[in-house]
């Protein structure tokens, strides 16, 4: 019976000043992915780091043609990190963890079994979190709770990094900011198959962490920016419209209730402060409408402009036997028959007989 072809895995690994940790994730990492006989790269991204973490890892390294390290100009922060290994990693399944030994790699091919039962992505969750309660682990479940609660995908731990996917899902995710921890949302807008597992969580070695309370305010506003994108990117209308009409209409009311005071009544208008609570929400209801068809012209533009589709497909199936229309290369291989320059041909090793 043939055996059947072992996993080709990407592995993302942000760090920034992990020199103390490098070495040791690196070994770990190699043991456990040998040890289940992947086809495997391992893509360390160094956020700027001040420390030794790149000469550590590249000495670790030097004679793995597996590793790839990506180092930056300076720091510019995860979420950059983390699209850079996804931009550059080659396999067909992608796994993204932090480089400071928490995240526990002997996870990964249970997360990879899991990913191969039909799922898309694999989110891990440190149900047994091994951090401090106030600064890390209290902000962490707030934070949890409110991006579960604004989008579609329940999760309990949003900001585990260890994650996995496949390579059309990391491909087709676009990061900014401080968006990485909300990758479940952005693949369930790409229509992504999302399961979460209990991982272990391990307390840290070397260093000190990175992150802190003062992280909650970024994370709040980009889960406005989120949930912006994931709901009303492709439809901006919908969003100020309604708020348009409901200012302007509750204006246009209250002015007509004036009116009539002031025609059958007799009652004064200009010195009622009324008057210019009426006019504001008038003008900011249009001031509402504006916005949203000017952000359905750039909608219109971002789309058009790049030819992007607003919609993602999993898979085509049709009978075998249906004809494949010619591709742009094919339709461009017919190009010579209609006059191409013979010195062209010759140049590339071709005739009009292999056409």
């Amino acid at each position: 019976m043939p055996q059947s072809t072992p996993p080709s895995v990407s592995l993302v690994i942000p760090v920034y000043n992990e020199e103390e940790n490098v070495a040791e994730s690196y070994r770990e990492l190699t043991d456990v992915l040998t040890g289940a006989r992947y086809i495997y790269e391992l893509i360390f991204v160094d956020d700027g780091s001040k420390d030794r973490t790149v000469e550590n890892l590249q000495k670790v390294s030097a004679n793995d043609q597996a590793v790839r390290i990506i180092q930056f100009r300076r720091n510019f922060g995860q979420t950059a990190a983390m699209a850079a290994g996804l931009e550059h990693s080659r396999y067909d399944i992608v796994v993204t963890l932090d480089g400071d030994l928490q995240n526990d790699p002997h996870e990964i091919p249970l997360m990879v079994e899991k990913l191969q039962e039909g799922y898309d992505l694999v989110a891990g969750w440190r149900k047994n979190r091994q951090d401090k309660f106030l600064s890390r682990k209290l902000p962490s479940k707030i934070a949890n709770w409110v991006i579960s609660r604004s989008t579609r995908v329940q999760l309990h731990d949003y900001g585990c990094t260890l994650k996995v996917m496949t390579s059309e899902i990391a491909k087709g995710i676009r990061l900014y900011g401080e968006m990485h921890r909300f990758i479940p949302a952005l693949a369930d807008e790409l229509g992504a198959r999302i399961a979460e597992v209990p991982v272990n969580h391990r307390a840290r070695k070397y260093g000190k962490s990175k992150y802190g309370i003062s992280r909650t305010v970024r994370v709040i506003l980009d889960l406005l920016t989120v949930k912006f994108l994931l709901g009303f990117s492709k439809r901006p209308i919908h969003l100020f419209g309604p708020m348009g009409l409901l200012s302007g209409g509750l204006g246009m009311l209250l002015l007509c209730f004036m009116t009539y005071e002031r025609m059958f009544l007799h009652m004064p208008m200009g010195n009622r402060p009324l008057l210019a609570l009426s006019v504001m929400l008038v003008l900011i209801g249009m001031q509402f409408l504006v916005f949203g068809l000017l952000a359905e012209v750039l909608a219109r533009t971002y789309y058009e402009s790049q030819d992007k589709k607003i919609y993602t497909i999993r898979r085509i199936f049709e009978h075998p036997s249906v004809t494949k229309a010619p591709s742009i290369n094919k339709v461009v291989d017919y190009a010579p028959r209609f006059g191409a320059d013979l010195n062209v041909l010759r140049a590339e090793n071709r005739s009009y007989s292999e056409l």
